[in-house]
């Protein structure tokens, strides 16, 4: 028992020491270093473990590790922290545990392998370099959610999961329940949010055009504090009013009504108005990067979600006038739609055409010709999906235009002053999908809608 005490006490020690030598060449961290309360793991856990509050440990772990290596235990304490900052405890409601836990965990390693500090510092693994590089392919930034959809994607064996998780191990995940109450999750996730955004503000300001190695840090927070974007309802930005046939509720006063039919019997006194005014899109325009930086998966997702709330006629008229382009360094195909049945139809037999440098400037000169030309009414927006990387036109263009781009492909890249810039997640399209779709559709209209064949 005497053994077992001071095994307790030594790992607070070690816990202590390794906070302190954190905190001395990672100070923009101070908030996030201070936030968990170290406690005894004893009867929940065998090595470190994170509720988002305490911190529990096993002396035993600890010391077996302090005693490899001084920056393993530094290492095991920043990378708990970093699951807390990211918030990842609280998103893994709703996905495959154990396949969420080890994107997290890849995520965070991916973190601790770029800070560039000797405290943290360890000898080179081959096989991590090349899942990096090869998830970084994907997705700029090494994110859990990103990670998660990648695997997904891949359906990767058990067998390479068990050697993955191997590999990237560093602490328990056995406290991580999302089934804890609402407001517990609610107040959690908000004190970490807080913490994050504070060091993403150090970051920015103290560290500012410093090579000091936090850049891997600050990624990441900068992804996971961006606030969700409701994808549909920025459509609804390029929207113009006209009237609709349908009965205005707001306008009508079913009070009248209502008296009419219980005085005279079948004779209201006021009938309701046949029309109201909505906003509704009808002239757009898609511009598609078909550039050689730009990934075909991900404007196939992008088209997939931005068909499913075309066909919404809550957003979007049933006579549309859309033109859907594609662009590199030129205008390769301009497709005018002016139906959604032929959108329908479009999409079936739909072609990526391109594959060279990146100029927006094209597009923009294409659509002022068309404007000239009289093909819009009353054009009010274009979204261009890229990966920003391009040539910019300097002049403003008489109608809104957003530059949409997925994952924040890349935080240095400036659009022009006069547009818009939107930085969309694959979650935010998938929610963006199913408010669009009507309330009775189910799983089999989200499938049908992924298995567009898009060519």
């Amino acid at each position: 028992m005497g053994e077992k005490k001071d095994l307790t006490a030594i790992g607070l020690e070690i816990l202590d020491s390794a906070r302190s030598e954190l905190y001395l060449n990672l100070p923009y961290l101070d908030a996030a270093l201070c936030a968990l309360s170290f406690e005894s793991g004893e009867g929940k856990t065998l090595f470190t473990a994170t509720d988002g509050e305490h911190l529990y440990y096993d002396g035993n772990y600890l010391a077996e590790r302090f005693l490899r290596s001084r920056t393993l235990v530094n290492r095991i304490y920043l990378h708990s922290i970093l699951h807390c900052m990211l918030r990842h405890l609280g998103k893994k409601r709703g996905k495959d545990p154990e396949l969420w836990d080890l994107s997290c965990d890849i995520a965070v390693e991916s973190i601790l392998d770029g800070l560039d500090y000797p405290c943290l510092s360890q000898r080179a693994r081959p096989a991590r370099e090349t899942l990096y590089g090869r998830l970084r392919r994907q997705m700029p930034v090494l994110t859990a959610e990103g990670i998660y959809r990648a695997f997904l994607r891949e359906k990767v064996p058990p067998y390479e999961r068990a050697r993955l998780q191997r590999e990237f191990f560093a602490d328990d995940h056995v406290l991580w329940d999302p089934q804890e109450q609402k407001e517990q999750n609610q107040r959690q996730d908000s004190k970490w949010q807080s913490v994050s955004e504070r060091t993403q503000t150090g970051l920015e300001t103290v560290l500012a055009g410093q090579a000091t190695g936090g850049e891997a840090v600050y990624e990441q927070i900068k992804v996971s504090n961006r606030e969700d974007v409701d994808y549909r309802s920025f459509l609804r930005r390029f929207a113009v009013p006209r009237e609709i046939m349908a009965v205005d509720d707001d306008a009508f006063d079913y009070g009248f009504y209502a008296y009419g039919l219980r005085v005279y019997g079948n004779m209201p006194l006021v009938e309701p108005p046949e029309t109201r005014e909505e906003k509704r899109i009808e002239d757009f325009v898609i511009a598609v990067d078909t550039s050689m930086s730009t990934s075909g998966e991900l404007v196939r997702e992008f088209l997939r979600c931005t068909y499913a709330i075309l066909r919404s006629t809550q957003t979007f008229s049933r006579k549309v006038n859309i033109r859907l382009i594609q662009c590199d360094d030129q205008v390769r195909s301009d497709t005018v739609l002016h139906d959604l049945g032929e959108l329908e139809e479009l999409m079936d037999h739909f072609q990526l055409s391109g594959g060279s440098a990146t100029d927006f400037r094209p597009v923009f000169a294409h659509v002022e010709q068309l404007l000239a030309q009289g093909a819009f009414t009353r054009l009010r927006g274009l979204i261009y999906f890229t990966d920003g990387m391009g040539i910019y036109p300097k002049k403003r263009p008489p109608y809104e235009t957003a530059f949409v781009m997925m994952e924040d492909p890349a935080i240095r890249v400036e659009v022009p002053p006069w547009a818009i810039r939107l930085t969309l997640t694959e979650p935010e399209l998938d929610r963006a999908v199913r408010q669009a779709l009507p309330e009775d559709a189910g799983e089999r209209d989200m499938e049908e809608l992924a298995e567009l064949p898009i060519l």
